[in-house]
């Protein structure tokens, strides 16, 4: 790499930003499209492997680093602020308290199966705490609130939300039709569904297969699910600084890694249940958020190392089949005891 070039990369600007950037937008713009064209993917999942086809073939150089890396990080960002727009406390609230007990067992197993099994298969930390949050609360949007704080590769980013997309893909195919020969309740489904699929659009399309009512009450339950990324992102935060502190870090700063996004998706959610937001642009606020995602998720696609990924072998994906067999069998276990289904 020359002087100049090299300078300019250590400058971050939005000239040197552009190319890297309008490159995530335009592979992203393409998986938007296709995500609309083929709803089970989606276009988050889509966006993640055109970036990781254009990056292990194309192999873009240098001036595109910085663009890339903003798009991952800062737009991640931006996404799950925009995401707060879409929930009312309110709602969440109600919805919460009916599902809680269920919701708090599931989360539970997720992070103690990711623990247990991990460790056994070797798999190490950073991607068996993803692997574990995408399954716990709510796939490639919890796995990109908490990559800005524990920072991990960007191949392992990509090999998590790969995961947990391939058993998103599994459980709306097979949910249903467990759910009829479990002869389930449409609320007894719902809540199934709710709790123990991943991302938010498989949710509601193992909803939806089931029943209207299973579906209507799986969103919401999903969406109150969701909320549960803010502690975990604080507690996360939390861990990181005490690590940090342990290892007698000089530069360490528990406000540089506080997930200040956090607070912006609190005041986003409270402004939508203030009534403040418009009904006529949440569609439009929505539809926002959900292009963020496919942009962000697209530029960690654009910055995974396809042979990483690859010598990581099936261990992750083992790990993934655990935990969320784990979370399933759970989730149907707390119902049968409370009497649910």
């Amino acid at each position: 790499m020359n002087a100049p070039l090299a300078a300019a990369l250590a400058r971050p600007t939005l000239r040197n930003r552009a190319p890297g950037l309008l490159l995530a937008i335009v592979l992203a713009l393409a998986a938007w499209w296709l995500g609309r064209l083929l709803p089970l993917i989606g276009g988050p999942v889509i966006g993640i492997l055109l970036g990781i086809a254009v990056r292990n073939t194309v192999s873009p150089d240098a001036r595109f680093t910085p663009g890339i890396a903003f798009a991952g990080k800062q737009v991640l960002q931006w996404s799950i602020i925009a995401l707060g727009f879409g929930l009312s406390l309110t709602q969440v609230a109600k919805t919460g308290l009916e599902s809680l007990s269920v919701t708090l067992v599931t989360l539970t197993v997720a992070f103690l199966s990711a623990w247990a099994l991990g460790r056994w298969l070797g798999v190490h930390d950073k991607l068996k705490i993803l692997i574990g949050v995408g399954t716990a609360i709510c796939g490639g949007s919890a796995i990109a609130a908490v990559t800005p704080i524990i920072k991990p590769d960007e191949h392992d980013t990509a090999f998590a939300i790969s995961t947990i997309f391939l058993f998103n893909v599994v459980a709306v195919l097979l949910f249903p039709l467990l759910g009829h020969l479990l002869h389930l309740s449409d609320l007894g489904f719902g809540l199934w569904a709710g709790t123990a699929i991943n991302d938010t659009s498989s949710v509601v399309a193992a909803g939806y297969s089931f029943s209207h009512a299973a579906g209507d009450y799986a969103t919401i339950v999903k969406l109150t699910r969701a909320t549960l990324i803010i502690p975990i992102c604080l507690i996360l935060a939390f861990a990181v600084a005490a690590r940090e502190k342990k290892k007698g870090a000089t530069d360490f700063s528990l406000r540089r890694i506080f997930p200040w996004f956090i607070l912006w998706f609190l005041v986003a959610s409270a402004l939508r249940t203030a009534g403040l937001i418009p009904v006529a642009i949440q569609p439009a606020l929505h539809a926002a958020a959900e292009f963020l995602i496919i942009v962000a998720l697209t530029a960690i696609g654009l910055s995974a190392n396809l042979r990483k990924m690859i010598a990581s072998g099936p261990r992750p994906i083992l790990l993934g089949l655990g935990v969320w067999a784990a979370v399933s069998v759970s989730s149907l276990a707390v119902q049968l005891v409370i009497g649910q289904l």
